[in-house]
């Protein structure tokens, strides 16, 4: 209290507050060990030394009816362990297969803005991700962008051409246009795996299921199973009957009944765990999903979740990262170009990450080949995505997960872009002249790049009276002849055309009552700050900065 701090017995103190208390009895403090972001006690060496492996976690991404979803449930359907009568008891958006001994952990993810939704948030959940291009359609618009989503991820990718069953299916056609896309299948020379298969008839599953178990092999995917649990929140719903409900993957530790967890803003204690199965379980090993029952609220998709000692320490991060949260939204985090430049300076980043989009196809390559030449000692524009047509949100998701600006050559934004991009942080730069566009990008990885600014004249006020005041404090009486003067505005005084002074208003009144505003037509007396050398017939000018689009 005496510190002008005021804080009941059950709420928590930081450690500053606590020493200012024990330095008034004279006793010495020193801080205890920190609990990590990460949830544990650190402990990196007993990270390292408990390391055994786990099951790979698999996506799969692709175009709209390219069958995905029909390749989901053949697999499902063909190697669910201990399956029930009637397929699957309960959907949590995560699965487990087992083939030959091993298992392998699939997420049932709605297309790659989901997968790259939950990536924005910090959040690396997939291993290996497979590519559904269909044997009869071939590369389409959408499976571009996956194949960018999935690049921009640092994943492995395995292509599984799917439909192998109709008569107009051309595996080779595919191969040519994965070539195109500087994916070069096995079969060609490369080192992209590919494998045939048909969700209708199950020709090829087996084939793909044993890719999967050897590129898990190369990556050499590990976990210490024997520590505090970590992981992703996969989806998260409100059960009318049991309350919050979140599907979690661990991957890291063991997740048992009873721990502490903190999951993005929300925490709580597991009270109870489903697996994929629909089974109640009491642990949860590494690269294994399960559905928990304990949070107090929701926690969000792509959340990380955090095993921590106590309730104590688990409500304190939680309320902290609630605090931190509501700060950032108060300032904005919104990564502009300048932004950039700033990082290039300071030698923070060496890459200038960027989604490209253009009106049409020819326009996309001429741009795209322009920005790649572009190459400095400081940085290198790196392009993820670079397609056709106007900004949408799911460009917006993928500038968002991997710190990009977007850059839009003669095309406008999808309806209700702009909210989204707002809301994430994302920039958006639109350009009619690709010369307007070089030069930016171009200044910007020399590190030269300045914010635009426009004057703007907002009013302007004719000198008619002067009034002294006290101390030899002069006040303008003043008509205004142009626009309005609002209080606080930035002045400039003009005498004949030249520039006396830039100040501000200190005070605008119209009579004897203080005015926000004065608008053309009306008198008003204004004081400006620490200037009173007025003469009849100087002219006040009102104007104000505005950034201006590039």
């Amino acid at each position: 209290m005496r510190n002008g701090i005021m804080v009941s017995m059950n709420q928590v103190i930081d450690h500053e507050v606590a020493s200012l208390v024990t330095a008034a009895y004279g006793i010495r403090t020193r801080v205890a060990e920190q609990v990590a972001e990460t949830g544990a006690l650190n402990s990196n060496a007993e990270e390292q030394n408990g390391l055994e492996a786990r099951p790979p976690v698999v996506t799969i991404l692709g175009h709209v009816d390219h069958g995905k979803t029909s390749l989901l449930d053949s697999i499902r359907n063909a190697h669910v362990a201990d399956r029930e009568i009637g397929g699957i008891t309960q959907h949590i958006g995560a699965y487990q297969v087992d083939y030959e001994g091993q298992k392998i952990t699939f997420l049932d993810t709605p297309g790659h803005e989901a997968f790259t939704s939950i990536r924005s948030r910090g959040a690396r959940v997939t291993d290996i991700a497979i590519l559904v291009v269909a044997a009869d359609d071939g590369i389409m618009p959408q499976t571009e962008e996956a194949i960018d989503h999935a690049r921009a991820a640092e994943v492995p990718i395995v292509v599984a051409i799917n439909k192998m069953d109709l008569p107009g299916a051309d595996p080779e056609r595919v191969k040519r246009q994965l070539s195109q896309h500087n994916l070069l299948v096995e079969d060609w020379g490369g080192d992209i795996i590919s494998v045939p298969v048909s969700a209708r008839t199950g020709e090829g599953i087996n084939e793909l299921l044993e890719n999967l178990l050897i590129v898990a092999e190369i990556s050499e995917l590990k976990a210490n199973p024997h520590r505090p649990a970590s992981g992703v929140v996969i989806e998260a719903k409100l059960d009318r009957k049991r309350g919050p409900m979140a599907t979690v993957l661990v991957q890291s530790g063991t997740l048992s009944v009873g721990d502490h967890v903190v999951a993005g803003t929300s925490w709580g204690r597991v009270k109870a765990i489903t697996n994929d199965r629909g089974s109640t379980i009491k642990e949860v090993v590494p690269g294994a999903p399960a559905e928990l029952l304990g949070f107090g609220a929701l926690p969000e998709a792509g959340d990380v979740m955090t095993v921590m000692p106590n309730e104590k320490t688990a409500r304190a991060l939680a309320q902290e990262r609630e605090r931190a949260k509501a700060s950032q939204q108060s300032q904005g985090r919104a990564l502009t170009l300048e932004e950039v430049v700033k990082q290039i300076d300071a030698g923070d980043i060496k890459e200038l990450n960027l989604v490209l989009k253009a009106d049409v196809q020819g326009s996309v390559e001429a741009v795209r080949q322009s920005l790649e030449r572009l190459t400095e000692a400081e940085a290198r524009v790196r392009i993820l995505h670079a397609g056709s047509g106007n900004v949408t949100e799911s460009d917006i998701l993928l500038a968002s997960a991997s710190d990009a600006i977007i850059v839009g050559f003669s095309v406008g934004n999808a309806i209700g872009v702009e909210r989204v991009a707002e809301r994430m942080g994302v920039e958006i730069r639109h350009y009619g002249i690709i010369y307007q566009m070089i030069d930016d990008i171009r200044l910007a990885l020399h590190g030269m790049l300045e914010p635009a600014y426009t004057d703007v004249i907002i009013g302007q006020a004719e000198v008619r009276e002067i009034f002294a005041s006290r101390r030899s404090v002069k006040i303008a009486g003043c008509r205004v002849v142009d626009g309005r003067i609002p209080r606080g505005a930035s002045i400039r005084v003009l005498r004949e055309g030249e520039v006396l002074e830039e100040t501000n208003i200190a005070s605008l009144r119209h009579f004897r009552d203080e005015a926000n505003e004065v608008t053309n037509g009306m008198d008003c007396g204004i004081l400006l700050e620490d200037y009173y050398d007025f003469e009849i017939g100087d002219i006040l000018q009102a104007h104000r900065q505005e950034r201006s689009q590039r």
